[in-house]
């Protein structure tokens, strides 16, 4: 009988033993389970947002990343799912679409694979190479800083065919897809290879039968786009100013002299402003000025390549402030113009 009680014992005992190995492998199970799949991101809102992971960056820092935007719920099963995945030999930088409920294992896989969500660079209205080298340090990694410093070397330009002078002409204002990382050279030689596919065969035509370079037609168009904001305009004043190029008269663009001065908020040109010792001045120096003075937009540079030919040699901002120019063939009728326009600015209390 002892026999018998002993051997039921442990038989309880190991029947007992297995069942607590069943459970504990069933929770070690479950808990595994949890820490991979179990949803760990939380956003503030129900929308996706971005992560940014900058160039460089280590596993440490894309987790302090995380949990500087509060995107994680728990950091400790992300790490030790990421550890598993070996993301923390895969750390890749880039601009990453985080979507809401995202569980470890998805957000790891993303992150690893650096699947990047693009972003759309833009810039327009830019007048100086440090204009736009803010423009677009605010939209990509790159440091504006080392944009000038790009568009400042005269060494690096000439690759391109360019020089510090005239490398704004090189960029084309329209929408581009970009990777967040990309850096300062490779965005350079992005700009250039948008410009060959806008400089088609038939604009260059176009701009050899005016007699001009493709830089020329940037910085002529450069002054059609600060002249006016009317687009069915623009080919009207850059019929203006290749008629007075080819007569030989000095442009006399009073949007040079604003550039040439720094100071972008003057809003009515003045004598003085025609002494400004600057190449830049149009007033007091012939032909076209060294460099654009500004991005100028694909209308302004079409405006010049398909000018239209008359025979007005002056312009002057209508009176009524619509944005519009008055033209005129003769200086005289070009007075009467201006005469009503300043009379207006003194109405107006307009003195610079």
């Amino acid at each position: 009988m002892a026999k018998k009680s002993n051997s039921g014992k442990l038989r309880k005992i190991i029947i007992v033993s297995i069942l607590l190995l069943i459970l504990a492998g069933g929770g070690a199970g479950y808990n595994f389970y949890r820490k991979v799949y179990f949803s760990n991101v939380q956003l503030e809102s129900s929308k996706p947002a971005y992560l940014y992971i900058p160039t460089g960056s280590a596993f440490d820092d894309v987790l302090r990343l995380l949990q500087e935007e509060k995107m994680l719920i728990n950091s400790a099963s992300f790490e030790w799912v990421a550890e598993r995945m070996n993301y923390k030999n895969q750390v890749k930088p880039g601009r990453y679409l985080i979507d809401p409920g995202m569980n470890n294992r998805e957000l790891i896989t993303l992150l690893r694979s650096g699947k990047q969500e693009p972003i759309d660079v833009v810039f327009n209205n830019v007048r100086t190479k440090e204009q736009l080298a803010g423009v677009i340090g605010r939209q990509l990694e790159c440091d504006s800083a080392a944009i000038i410093g790009l568009l400042s070397n005269a060494t690096f330009l000439d690759t391109y065919g360019f020089t510090p002078q005239n490398c704004m002409a090189l960029f084309i204002p329209n929408t581009y897809e970009f990777y967040w990382n990309t850096g300062e050279k490779k965005f350079v030689e992005r700009m250039a290879g948008e410009y060959k596919k806008f400089w088609t065969s038939a604009r260059k035509q176009k701009a050899a039968k005016i007699g001009f370079s493709q830089t020329e037609v940037s910085i002529l168009a450069s002054i059609v786009e600060q002249e006016t904001r009317r687009n069915d305009e623009k080919p009207t004043i850059a019929g203006v100013y290749i008629n007075r190029y080819k007569k030989g008269w000095k442009l006399e663009a009073d949007p040079t002299l604003i550039f040439a001065s720094g100071d972008f908020s003057i809003q009515r040109v003045l004598n003085i402003h025609k002494e400004i010792d600057s190449p830049y001045n149009t007033y007091m120096n012939q032909g076209l000025p060294p460099g654009p003075i500004c991005v100028p937009s694909i209308s302004s540079l079409d405006a010049v390549l398909n000018h239209e030919n008359h025979e007005y040699m002056f312009f002057c901002a209508r009176d009524d402030f619509s944005g519009y120019h008055s033209f005129a063939k003769s200086y005289s009728q070009h007075l009467v113009n201006a005469r009503r326009f300043q009379n207006e600015l003194n109405r107006r209390n307009i003195k610079s």
